[in-house]
């Protein structure tokens, strides 16, 4: 197996520099650094210290992933630990995560990890997503495939067209923040998938601004209009936690958060 060798720290920094449409100026005074000694940094005519790099990494906004990353080029141990989120370590995030979602019920919660993956949902996502075909739900599982892939969500949401294309851009940002392949490999393929012909229209009667874009989607308890918030962990230093987001949706009208506690109780939803 050949092993692609890793990009040089100075490279690697004018690569982060270049994705955060910063100049060689601006980077510098941000780290409050002459810009010679970031030319001498990038061009590999200086050595960085460990801290230089750490200092530039967090100047630069680069996930904890890439800072270890930038730190072993340079020929420093990384310092960010990666433990599995079962690790005994990690018990009290894990904690932390399986109650937020326990205490966001009835509404539906689910965390995911960098790559969309599903760590964990409460029981009213799980429902959600009943019926959906098997190989979809085999681990691991991939949220936006599961969402946007004919034989998942796709065919119960009745904003397909404006539901894909807000995940889309979503997932545009997060490539062009992190840079990550995985990511770009999964956009091609969700961009692969059979969509709308045209954008379709907000629903009559929308007061969003065009800021938020509900998920509406066709169940047998009726239709659900619900929307979505993101939460991270503010200042991990385990990269899994840096990795690990929360998504939890709300209803957006009374008569979703009606079907939603009905559902809940066992009860027969309102019409």
């Amino acid at each position: 197996m050949i092993v692609k060798p890793a990009a040089a720290p100075g490279a690697t920094l004018r690569e982060w520099r270049r994705r955060r449409h910063l100049s060689q100026l601006d980077l510098a005074l941000e780290a409050e650094i002459s810009q010679r000694h970031l030319s001498f940094l990038e061009s590999g005519r200086a050595r960085p210290s460990r801290a230089m790099l750490l200092h530039l990494a967090e100047r630069l906004g680069m996930p904890l992933r890439e800072r270890n990353a930038l730190l072993l080029a340079a020929g420093y141990a990384p310092v960010f630990p990666e433990r599995a989120l079962d690790d005994p370590a990690l018990a009290p995030a894990r904690q932390a995560v399986d109650r937020i979602l326990a205490a966001h019920a009835p509404f539906p919660a689910l965390a995911i990890d960098r790559h969309w993956t599903l760590v964990a949902a409460n029981g009213a996502a799980a429902a959600l997503i009943a019926g959906i075909e098997a190989a979809l739900l085999a681990a691991p599982v991939n949220v936006l495939r599961l969402s946007l892939h004919p034989g998942g969500l796709a065919p119960r949401i009745a904003n397909l067209a404006e539901w894909r294309g807000h995940l889309l851009d979503r997932l545009r940002h997060q490539i062009a923040a992190s840079g990550d392949p995985v990511l770009s490999r999964l956009m091609q393929e969700l961009a692969a998938y059979p969509a709308p012909a045209g954008p379709a229209p907000a629903a009559p009667g929308r007061d969003g601004g065009g800021i938020v874009v509900p998920l509406e989607l066709v169940t047998p308890a009726g239709p659900l209009s619900l929307l979505s918030t993101t939460t991270v962990f503010g200042t991990p230093v385990d990269i899994t936690l840096s990795e690990l987001a929360l998504e939890s949706f709300f209803p957006a009208d009374a008569a979703t958060a009606a079907r939603l506690h009905a559902l809940a109780a066992g009860a027969p939803p309102a019409p």
